[in-house]
């Protein structure tokens, strides 16, 4: 019998993988040309590297059915857990941060084992027919090598020919993607799992900048009707700040800066409103918590988190979208209301920039004091240059110095044992102000008792509720910050400070140790994989509030940061900002990594491309224009984070305007 060519074996094997992965993790496969056109020139490498002598393209051709299979895996085993697909450079930096989640990423791997067989089988079809010999291992003749070359060439020139020419207007087209802007989820989707990793290296290599031209929003509106507001004879004010853009872009040489000065000055910025001040001149103690979301709030389980929701802020339609890079991007989300550069670690870039409205920035301004404390390991995502960079007084994690007033040998550490240990710091008996900053650490995963010494600690608690054993873990979880909360308001009243201070608690992402299904388990509405897995909350409480004021505009973690400055009646520019105050009038805007979205008027997925309204729309609405405009917004918004934080926008923009920087 003839010897199966080592191209075509190739070819098969990779389109194979992409198939698996696309169906798998996208429910289809929307773009089988381009990945075939594209992977032929993978094939023709392969072919080529195992065509040298029989014994050497053996031992190559193993290696290779191997390793493909296993980026698949990896790949796919990421993307269920973070929902997103792995940079180079996580995968290098973030090495042995990963192997600490080893029990979850073989738990991933368990739980689709039938995946895990299809990505596999391969390797299984190869070593029979190697060892039946009906594979071409030979070193081929030039002429055939040749041919083989000019096959891969031409692929690529046909899918190179292809980009360029097709639907070259959009913001996501082919060409754009391919050339132009870092979207690592929707490339994958388009072009395949092996040619989306091409270009992260290409760009990780030689540098990659995106073309940072502004794209038009021409009407943020479904119908035109919608837009005439009516006038009022009261007088607005604004979130804003004196600025003359047209004198700075005048004035300025940089191309970037003056896009994004540019960009600033279209913007209108956030209204104050009736809660503006509302908060002005008391403490802040601001938590994000590892995976809170609203599923762990309940009135028995965790009575002090349901005191803060039942009598502070109820935000009845809050996400918390995650983000490739998982905490550290939800808690520079949150920390800074910008959204993170795709492929890299934005967290670890602040160190020498100027943010300005960082809490702790903000708040020093002010006259408080401002200490940080995390109970992991300090270094973690680089968080002690971080909180360097976002001025904090000082910093105390597991690493530099706070494993010598607390046990931090365990995994999970305790957030209660964290709060007993640190309120000393800020609690004195003179009248300074203080802002104080929780990276939390106990609603961690794995959520079962063992391995895991929060649940176990707590799991008197909860082992006789009627749910799955991690659903159970999770809630024991919760309950140690619970406790930590309970804590610190019986300090602060102690200390006299209780009416005098307001607590923020958010998450930092879902919590993704827990499947659908358990998630479900908790809560009240049915949540799917796409959009409301990540519905949260965010609790905003003083002592002083007895009632809840109940706000049921949507809204996401990108958000915080612009209200708490309104709450605090901190002078701000809100269009520096890339979310807006819950509390104002704006459009609501929830956006996630893939660059999906939620607005008042409905859901929209950009891997499906398709826009589900809330309710019945009239005709006449150009559903169309609308889903374009709001892409527009968001990719301006992607845009503008990251030039802001690559070019340390913030201290050009404050020296230019000859303003203090302290």
């Amino acid at each position: 019998m003839k010897r199966i060519n080592n191209f075509v074996l190739w070819f098969f094997f990779i389109i194979y993988e992409e198939i698996i992965f696309s169906i798998a993790i996208f429910n289809s496969v929307k773009s089988l040309g381009y990945i075939i056109l594209f992977n032929a020139m993978f094939a023709v490498i392969l072919n080529l590297l195992t065509s040298i002598k029989r014994k050497v393209g053996i031992i190559i051709s193993y290696i290779f059915i191997t390793i493909i299979p296993v980026i698949f895996i990896a790949q796919y085993i990421y993307y269920n857990i973070y929902q997103a697909i792995i940079s180079l450079y996580s995968a290098t930096n973030g090495a042995g941060q990963v192997l600490q989640f080893s029990t979850t990423i073989l738990e991933t791997a368990l739980n689709r084992w039938y995946i895990m067989i299809l990505f596999i089988l391969p390797i299984v079809g190869f070593i029979i027919l190697h060892k039946k010999d009906k594979i071409e291992f030979e070193n081929k003749k030039i002429k055939q090598k040749l041919i083989t070359l000019i096959i891969g060439v031409i692929s690529q020139i046909i899918a190179l020919i292809c980009i360029i020419n097709t639907n070259i207007d959009e913001i996501y087209s082919s060409r754009n993607l391919y050339y132009n802007v870092n979207a690592p989820t929707i490339t994958a989707n388009r072009f395949g799992i092996l040619t989306t990793m091409r270009l992260d290296l290409t760009r990780l290599l030689f540098g990659f900048e995106e073309k940072n031209n502004l794209v038009t929003v021409e009407q943020t509106l479904v119908k035109q009707e919608i837009i005439n507001n009516e006038t009022t004879s009261k007088e607005i004010e604004y979130n804003s700040l004196d600025i003359d853009w047209n004198n700075l872009i005048t004035n300025e040489t940089n191309p970037n800066i003056i896009s994004i000065y540019e960009y600033i000055s279209k913007q209108e910025p956030s209204k104050k409103n009736q809660y503006t001040g509302m908060f002005e001149g008391k403490n802040l103690i601001v938590f994000v918590a590892e995976a809170f979301t609203d599923l762990a709030i309940d009135e028995e389980i965790t009575p002090t988190l349901y005191k803060l929701y039942s009598e502070g802020f109820q935000f009845n339609n809050f996400y918390t979208p995650l983000y490739p890079v998982s905490t550290a991007d939800g808690e520079y989300i949150t920390d800074t209301s910008l959204i993170p550069e795709e492929g890299t670690w934005s967290l670890e870039k602040v160190e020498k920039n100027y943010m300005p409205y960082s809490y702790a920035n903000i708040f020093e301004e002010l006259g408080y004091s401002s200490q940080a404390y995390h109970d992991h390991t300090a270094t973690y995502y680089n968080r002690h240059k971080y909180l360097k960079g976002m001025g904090y007084d000082s910093y105390l994690a597991k690493g530099n110095g706070l494993e010598k007033r607390m046990n931090l040998s365990n995994w999970p550490s305790s957030d209660l044992e964290m709060i007993d240990v640190t309120t000393s710091d800020y609690l004195k008996e003179d009248d300074e102000k203080f802002l104080t900053y929780y990276m939390t650490v106990s609603g961690h995963l794995q959520y079962i008792p063992s391995g895991n010494k929060i649940v176990e600690k707590n799991w008197s608690y909860v082992e006789n509720l009627d749910y799955s054993e991690k659903t159970k873990g999770y809630l024991a979880a919760q309950i140690e910050l619970d406790r930590a909360v309970e804590l610190l308001i019986k300090r602060l009243e102690e200390a006299g400070k209780l009416e005098d201070t307001v607590i923020l608690i958010s998450g930092d992402h879902y919590p993704y140790g827990l499947t659908l299904q358990e998630v479900n388990e908790l809560s009240e509405v049915e949540r799917d994989d796409n959009f409301e897995k990540h519905r949260s909350t965010a609790l905003i409480w003083n002592s002083k509030m007895k009632e809840p004021i109940k706000i049921d505009k949507i809204s996401s973690s990108l958000d915080l940061l612009p209200t708490i400055l309104n709450l605090f009646g901190i002078e701000f520019d809100s269009r520096l900002l890339m979310g807006r105050d819950i509390l104002s009038d704006n459009e609501p805007l929830v956006i996630y990594s893939n660059r999906s979205f939620i607005t008042k008027y409905g859901k929209y997925t950009t891997l499906t491309n398709k826009f589900e309204p809330f309710e019945e729309l009239e005709e006449g609405y150009d559903i169309d224009t609308y889903v374009k405009n709001i892409s527009n917004i968001i990719y301006n918004k992607y845009q503008m984070s990251k030039l802001i934080l690559n070019n340390d926008f913030y201290r050009k923009l404050w020296e230019s305007l000859g303003w203090e920087i302290k």
